[in-house]
Order: structure tokens, then sequence, then C-alpha cells
């Protein structure tokens, strides 16, 4: 069964919808906040996202610097390849996007200038 990794739980959102996806595992507490030292958040979400893969997902939610290190650690723990779940609010429901840090496909050189 696929996992849904919640970056930060949080009582403000119902996030029950992600279940969809796969069970939930929750990566932080809610209140908890990367402010002079990531080592101690590095860790557990390593611990955590180690078993990553292609059919799980990252319910990015919480602190940005923790939704950019469970990013990382993912993209790392799966060869460059993360799907995450973006709300729509228009739509009421969570869809899913993927990406992949190795893809090489065509450029568009107007996009570097």
């Amino acid at each position: 069964m696929s996992k849904v990794f919640v970056i930060q739980e949080t009582m403000y959102h119902d996030i029950t919808s992600a279940l969809d996806f796969g069970d939930i595992e929750v990566l932080l507490p809610p209140g908890s906040q990367i402010a002079f030292s990531s080592g101690p958040t590095v860790r557990r979400m390593r611990r955590k996202l180690n078993s990553f893969r292609d059919g799980d997902y990252l319910l990015l939610i919480g602190d940005p610097a923790a939704i950019g290190i469970a990013c990382a650690i993912a993209a790392e723990a799966n060869n460059g390849k993360i799907r995450m779940l973006k709300w729509s609010k228009k739509e009421m429901r969570y869809f899913p996007v993927v990406v992949d840090l190795h893809e090489k496909g065509e450029t568009d050189e107007q996009d570097f200038n």
C-alpha cells in the first residue's frame, strides 16, 4: 500500500481525503520549527523517509524549511523522483504532482534568458 507522508501535523486542515492516495504517516508533530539546528529534523526525516518509493506521496503542509528538507530526502531515497499532493481550492480535492529531478527532456532556451 502507498504511503502519504504528511510533512507536519496540523490542527487547522482536514487532510482525511489524502487517505485516497495511501496510508498517512506524519513526519513532524504540530508546532515543530527548524530554528537554529536542522540536524535533529534531518535525522528524523531520513529515518521516516528511507522507505519512500514511486507509489508514495508527500503532502506539503507545515514549516516551509521542513517541506524543503522532506522533498530533498524523498528525492534522494527514490532516485530523484517524488510525488506530491497539491490541494485544489476550486475542485476541493488533492491532485498528484509527479517530479523527476533527473528527467532529460527538451528545454526552451527562452526559459534561461
